[in-house]
Formats: C-alpha cells, sequence, structure tokens
C-alpha cells in the first residue's frame, strides 16, 4: 500500500508507491503508429510485456507481427464504442491476465474557436480521449498496482490520482509539447466555417497551422516513451522518483509550463492581499 501524506498541503509529492520486481504487463491504446507505436517497443526492450490496442490491427500486419513475435498482444480496440475499455479489460482478466499499467495514448485533436463547436464535435472527442479510458479503469484496469498513465483529462486526472493513491495506484499526467507522430495529420478542424471576426487572430493562426500540416515537432517519440517507461517501472530518470504524477515531455513544452507557473505566481502577488481579505470572522 502506498504511505500518503495528506495533513499539509504541499507541492511536491510526498505518497511512496510500491511496484513489483517482476515483468509489469503494460495495456497502451493508439499502437498502431508514433508514440503508442514507440511505447510498445520500449516496454518490450525493457523487459515488460505489452498488450496492444488499435482500431484495425488488419491494417498494420507488419507491426502486429513485431511485437506480438516479442511475447506482446494486439488486439483491437475501438475507443469510441460504449464499454469497450471495460470489456477489453474484463476479457483479459477472465483470461488471467491482470493489467498493471493503463497508457491512455489514443487521441486526436480538433481545432476551433470554443463559441463555434458543435456539440457532437466535443462529445466525439471526449469518446475517444477519456470516457474509454474512465470505463477501462471501472472494468479494473490497474486494480492491485501500479499506474495509470493518462494523457488528457488532466483535471480529472489529479483528483483521480489523490482518490486512488490509498490503493498503491499512481495516476501520472504527461504534459506533451510536439512529436514527430501522425498527430498533427490526423488533426481536425471544427466544421463551422471560422467567423469572420476570428480572422488574423491566434486562433485562425493556429487552424490554418494545423490544416497545413506543417507543424515542426521538436520532440522524438522513441525518446519520449523511454523516459515514459523508465517513468512509471521507476528506473533511468525514474530511479526514486516513484512519488511524481506529472510528467513534462518534450523541450517546447518546457516554457509553457514555467508561463503557468509564472501566471499563477503573478496572481498570487497581485490578489493574494485580496484573497486573504475574504476570510470569514
Amino acid at each position: 500500500m502506498s504511505q500518503s501524506s495528506n495533513k499539509t498541503l504541499t507541492a511536491i509529492p510526498t505518497t511512496q508507491f510500491t511496484t513489483p520486481s517482476r515483468p509489469l504487463t503494460f495495456l497502451v491504446t493508439g499502437c498502431s503508429s508514433g508514440l503508442g507505436l514507440a511505447l510498445c517497443r520500449a516496454i518490450q526492450s525493457a523487459g515488460h510485456v505489452v498488450v496492444a490496442t488499435s482500431r484495425n490491427p488488419s491494417r498494420t500486419p507488419a507491426l502486429v507481427a513485431e511485437i506480438e513475435s516479442a511475447g506482446g498482444r494486439w488486439l483491437a480496440l475501438d475507443v469510441d464504442s460504449p464499454d469497450a475499455g471495460g470489456r477489453l479489460v474484463e476479457g483479459l482478466e477472465q483470461g488471467g491476465t491482470a493489467i498493471d499499467v493503463l497508457i491512455n495514448n489514443a487521441g486526436w485533436s480538433i481545432h476551433q474557436a470554443v463559441e463555434q463547436f458543435e456539440e457532437a464535435e466535443v462529445r466525439d472527442q471526449f469518446e475517444t480521449v477519456f470516457f474509454w479510458a474512465l470505463q477501462a479503469r471501472q472494468g479494473g484496469a490497474a486494480p492491485h498496482a501500479e499506474e495509470a498513465l493518462w494523457r488528457r483529462g488532466q483535471r480529472v486526472c489529479k483528483v483521480l490520482a489523490k482518490e486512488v493513491a490509498d490503493f498503491n495506484v499512481r495516476v501520472v499526467t504527461a504534459y506533451l509539447g510536439t512529436f514527430g507522430t501522425n498527430m498533427a495529420n490526423a488533426a481536425r478542424t471544427g466544421a463551422a466555417p471560422l467567423a469572420d471576426d476570428y480572422h488574423g487572430t491566434t486562433v485562425h493562426d493556429m487552424i490554418g497551422l494545423m490544416a497545413a500540416g506543417t507543424l515542426k515537432a521538436a520532440g522524438d517519440a522513441d525518446k519520449a516513451a523511454k523516459v515514459i517507461v523508465d517513468v512509471v517501472v521507476g528506473a533511468g530518470v525514474g530511479e526514486g522518483r516513484q512519488g511524481e504524477t506529472a510528467l513534462p515531455l518534450g523541450p517546447d513544452v518546457l516554457p509553457r509550463l514555467e508561463l503557468v507557473r509564472d501566471r499563477l505566481g503573478h496572481a498570487l502577488e497581485v490578489f493574494g492581499a485580496a484573497a486573504e481579505s475574504t476570510r470569514a470572522d
């Protein structure tokens, strides 16, 4: 069990987790290309077991053969299908395969001015990047150990991390920069034409950049995959850091995280006294 200290608020993780001294079994989504495929290879290179998933494994027979010949499994998973995650995990466990590590990697991006998003567009993305993983967790993924690494749903991840820490389940949120994957090519734009008021704005420029497919990635997916695996198992850069729950990846994410830190620090400087002034008598 984890040893959690929640008596005092602190930004430094204090929970300590235990990880079995045996090969771990990873369940990874979105493995047909990019970071997902790199993760499968890194997991196997580190001596662990991977259950890879993709929507249509038949489209990548060579990759399926590569992973399975090294002792892994590759299963079909439509992350947009209701209850697919839970059914997959239940089937694995009934067959004697317990999942130690869940990596929620599958996803796609959609770009639009917030006020112009259609409800169906938002719901479709949440089905892919959030609800399937929630179903998998409810279905029993990572029940005994150890890690659940989610790339998305950051606020929910922060809450989940606190809720399950006492069960020796660590939730790590990866804050990603850009990597040389298919993510940019798979980017979508909202169905509604961008309103004229947005022309020449940051929204307009970002949609144009993603639509053109000319985004230059700053990060290497293979290197990122190795870091992720090391952090999960407590090796390499993750040695002695098993309590950490936030993982920045990619050189271009660093200034963005620093910006968030600086904005909050600035808010404390400007309005800290105002916040204190509202204390109840």
